[in-house]
């Protein structure tokens, strides 16, 4: 049987655990770190300065936060430094949307602070180049059709963004190739236990708002057939996986 004083213990040693694990979750600040190149954004937790990612464009897998608001920072820490920080890799940020006028710190570029490798385009606008090329129309699907599912992933109460293209138009091309009966899209809710044993929850709602959003899209495509949207409000704990979106198309 267990002691009080036992139990007590092991609560504490949550926060811990999660960190010798290798995993971070935290909530701060991010920094605009100028380089020779393009920008950096930096982050600071518990006395240590993490890297993020560089300033590019919406093509990007890294889409940059915003000065003006903290950041959900997700991943674990690695060897590796970029910009005279450590790199966490793999990187999951989420723009928290309240306003944190505090968060607006600019550093100016220095000797020794550097990307240490060229960035995919030059800084300012991009005059039409991305950096990233994802765009590239996907094979055409093929019979015999069968059921197939489709994950959209979301940023902590976020909604759809500038990667769900990578994902919807795949759907929808399988959708319209299969002549889909039925497309059944499900939502979900997340909740994240930061490194600090704090317990970050997405709003209630939020799974079934997500759903509803990407049937909208799909209507909005031209795709006629029958949805079925289905939503669950508990938050379910546990890493980016757990905000999502289902969709299961039958042909």
């Amino acid at each position: 049987m267990f002691s009080v004083s036992a139990v007590l213990a092991l609560l504490a040693a949550g926060p811990l655990q999660a960190e010798e694990q290798g995993r971070l979750a935290f909530v701060a600040c991010p920094i605009v770190q100028d380089t020779p190149t393009v920008p950096c954004w930096l982050v600071e937790y518990q006395g240590k300065t993490y890297y993020m990612g560089i300033q590019t464009d919406v093509s990007a897998p890294f889409n940059p936060p915003s000065l003006g608001h903290k950041v959900l920072v997700e991943g674990t820490p690695t060897d590796r430094e970029i910009c005279g920080a450590q790199v966490i890799e793999p990187i999951r940020i989420s723009i928290i949307p309240e306003l944190s006028p505090e968060c607006d710190e600019l550093r100016m570029a220095r000797p020794g602070v550097d990307l240490g490798f060229d960035p995919p385009r030059p800084p300012g606008p991009s005059r039409g180049r991305l950096a990233f090329d994802y765009l590239d129309p996907p094979p055409v699907p093929q019979a015999p059709f069968a059921v197939r599912n489709f994950t959209v992933d979301y940023d902590f109460e976020g909604m759809v963004g500038f990667r769900t293209p990578r994902i919807l138009q795949p759907a929808l091309e399988y959708a319209q190739q299969s002549k889909a009966s039925r497309l059944e899209v499900t939502g979900f809710r997340g909740a994240t236990r930061l490194s600090d044993g704090k317990l970050l929850e997405e709003h209630a709602g939020i799974a079934r708002e997500r759903a509803e959003e990407i049937v909208r899209m799909f209507r909005g495509a031209g795709l006629d057939t029958e949805f079925v949207i289905r939503a669950g409000d508990e938050a379910i704990e546990g890493g980016p996986e757990n905000r999502k979106v289902d969709i299961r198309i039958v042909p």
